[in-house]
């Protein structure tokens, strides 16, 4: 019997049990359908996340030390220190640098109060944080250099004090502390620093924190990803002049680099990917032992068909054949059902998931995923239907012909 015949015969099998080939193949299905479906999310998911934290690979932060530095006299980062590292010469890998203060204050309108947390920066904050607003502006530089009562509120202040509406406290006079500030923007929601709200740093300093020359945090932007690491050399090398640091052990200041903790992150996402698609597998091999126990039952079923074909001359090859292909035909449909479905479901979330959640990113088909699923689903219809088939051509016709 040629492979065309083993086909033919592997065909009208199924043909003849149409529900019972259905149902064994309905876990192939449902398997390779859940693996292309969530490689495509996790796919999305890096993509969200590249494009919401990509602009951050450049940035790195300064800040204080706390608590004892071996015994050493701790220093506040100040403004002089800000001025040394704005100096191209002597860190010319620098881009741009951003001094900010924090503070708390209580915000009031109308009676209604917020505990806020105050933040005072200069007027490129929102973006070399890669922040947007809702609605408004952010303060000038002439507001800055004024020292203005301007705010620029965040989305939880909104909530609390105007119910959520962004357009309602535009314009609107605000208490922070004792002081009086006019609502020039809103922030627009990251899930992280909704309570901030943002001021300019001479404002804060005269009006909430309080007027000294030191800053809590400064934010450094490098000319290019690639030149983060001199950056970092570069804002050390500055620092500890500036503070006589001769032991690295006794810094008082330590400088992260934002694209450690973004490679962190991608890294969790592909293991959770890894992980999910592990899940979706578990339900491959459930189908392939449904494939394994329907070949099983065919067999019983067909024993006095094995044991004629063999009486006839039939070899112990082609019994084995018809059966391995008749689970590889199973499991070969279920693959290709599975990929259409996984690959539709996928184009489907490609167009729903961005207008719900446009941070989440778009899903993408990962064809290297439907090739894999589907040769994995093959490689399950062979694995699976082995022992039938194994079983099957070592009856001995005799046996097979007597059996009821």
């Amino acid at each position: 019997m040629n492979f065309r015949e083993a086909i033919v015969i592997a065909s009208r099998g199924l043909e003849a049990n149409k529900l019972r080939a259905v149902l064994t193949t309905l876990g192939i299905i449902i398997g390779v359908a859940a693996v292309i479906m969530l490689v495509g999310l996790g796919n999305g998911i890096k993509a969200g996340f590249n494009d919401s934290f990509g602009k951050l690979a450049n940035q790195l932060t300064v800040s204080k030390v706390t608590g004892s530095t071996l015994g050493g006299q701790i220093q506040n980062l100040t403004d002089r220190d800000v001025t040394a590292l704005r100096d191209r010469s002597k860190a010319p890998a620098v881009a741009s640098v951003t001094p900010t203060v924090t503070g708390s204050a209580v915000a009031t309108y109308n009676q209604l109060k917020f505990q806020a947390s105050v933040l005072g920066s200069t007027p490129d904050y929102l973006e070399i944080t890669d922040r947007d607003l809702a609605v408004g502006n952010m303060f000038t530089a002439a507001q800055a250099r004024s020292n203005a009562k301007v705010v620029v509120l965040g989305a939880n202040s909104v909530v609390s004090l105007f119910g959520g509406n962004a357009g309602d406290a535009m314009g609107k006079e605000v208490r922070l502390g004792n002081s009086t500030f006019t609502v020039i923007g809103v922030l627009a929601t990251n899930g992280q620093n909704d309570d901030a709200v943002v001021v300019p740093l001479g404002t804060a300093r005269a009006y909430l924190t309080g007027g000294t020359d030191e800053v809590n945090q400064i934010i450094v932007k490098a000319t290019s990803p690639q030149a983060v690491r001199a950056a970092q050399d570069q804002i050390t090398s500055v620092l500890d002049a500036r503070h006589s640091i001769h032991d690295p052990e006794k810094r008082d200041f330590k400088v992260n680099v934002m694209q450690n903790q973004l490679d962190r992150m991608t890294e969790t996402l592909g293991f959770l990917t890894i992980f999910t698609v592990a899940i979706a597998c578990i339900s491959l091999i459930v189908g392939g032992i449904g494939v394994a126990n329907i070949m099983l039952v065919s067999v019983t079923e067909r024993t006095r068909e094995i044991g004629i074909r063999k009486a006839i001359g039939a070899r112990r090859s082609a019994i084995m054949k018809q059966f391995l292909i008749e689970s590889t035909v199973l499991s070969g449909l279920g693959g290709m059902v599975g990929m259409a479905v996984g690959v539709g479901m996928t184009l489907v979330a490609a167009q729903i998931i961005p207008q719900l959640s446009p941070r989440f990113g778009t899903p993408t088909v990962s064809w290297t995923a439907v090739g894999i699923s589907f040769l994995f689903s093959l490689v399950i219809g062979v694995v699976a239907g082995g022992y039938p088939a194994l079983r099957a051509s070592t009856l001995r016709p005799i046996e097979a012909l007597r059996f009821q």
